[in-house]
């Protein structure tokens, strides 16, 4: 049931033909809550590698809301840990996503948040994103031009 989104594969592979580390982050509440599990979500993060190609660093967060971990986003855990096994500053990372959380969580680790709305985004996270972009093509062009 894996879909990437439009021009998902295209981006990253610029990306990485530029030279610039990818990896994942991720909020995966549905192991805490008993809905899957750990292995069902590696399944899952194997068949997006098979589609889009390898990420450099895949950080996943098991927890509920409710446990107040320090890796769930938006706390800066999963943000800091991806860079630290990337080698790469805060300073100089650019997290895409979607929704408020995500940009929360590079703003908390010192990274920069690249919003790129779909139906899970909330008009409001579009009205607070420092910056965005209309789609992923977009956003790669504004990371590989250094405009973020």
């Amino acid at each position: 049931l894996v879909t990437p989104v439009p021009g998902a594969r295209e981006s990253l592979d610029r990306l990485r033909a530029a030279g610039v580390p990818v990896g994942v982050v991720t909020n995966q509440s549905g192991i805490a809550r008993g809905l899957l599990t750990r292995n069902e979500v590696d399944a899952v993060n194997a068949k997006v590698e098979q589609l889009l190609g390898p990420f450099a660093v895949w950080q996943v967060c098991p927890h509920d809301t409710g446990d107040r971990c320090e890796c769930r986003k938006p706390a800066p855990g999963m943000v800091r840990e991806a860079c630290r096994v990337l080698g790469v500053e805060p300073a100089r990372t650019v997290l895409v996503g979607d929704i408020a959380s995500d940009i929360g969580a590079a703003a908390s680790a010192g990274a920069t948040g690249l919003l790129v709305p779909n139906e899970a985004t909330s008009p409001e996270d579009l009205a607070e994103a420092r910056a965005s972009a209309p789609d992923l093509v977009a956003a790669t062009d504004l990371i590989l031009g250094g405009s973020w």
